[in-house]
């Protein structure tokens, strides 16, 4: 059975700092690319970062500079640091594996981010 578990949401300050965590089960964790999404209230999900098994990363344009995604395949774990945070970072993030070859993507529950003074 896969399970994503996300953790290390919370309410932060703007300018402050999080950082979320996703611990993987049931995969070779090593092999698939990981990412972290987020779906504010009324949007729709969208992309914040990924980072290949080869340790390539990506960011959406509106995080570029402020987060930084990493993982360790020790501990079947991705990060998701989040510095200088805005209002407009509140959402839920969510956890993603992903494999190409054969296709399988799994999901996290997700955790809250609230970005607030």
């Amino acid at each position: 059975q896969v399970q994503l578990v996300e953790s290390g949401g919370g309410l932060v300050q703007p300018g402050g700092s999080l950082r979320l965590s996703c611990v993987a089960s049931g995969i070779i964790f090593s092999f698939y690319d990981m990412g972290w999404y987020r779906q504010a209230p009324g949007k729709q999900r969208e992309l914040v970062a990924t980072i290949t098994s080869g340790g390539r990363t990506n960011y959406a344009d509106s995080v570029k500079g402020r987060f930084t995604i990493s993982r360790t395949n020790a501990t079947n774990t991705v990060y998701l640091q989040m510095n200088s945070l805005k209002p407009e970072d509140t959402a839920v993030y969510y956890c993603n594996a992903l494999l190409s070859r054969p296709r399988m993507n799994y999901w996290g529950e997700g955790t809250l981010v609230y970005v607030s003074s």
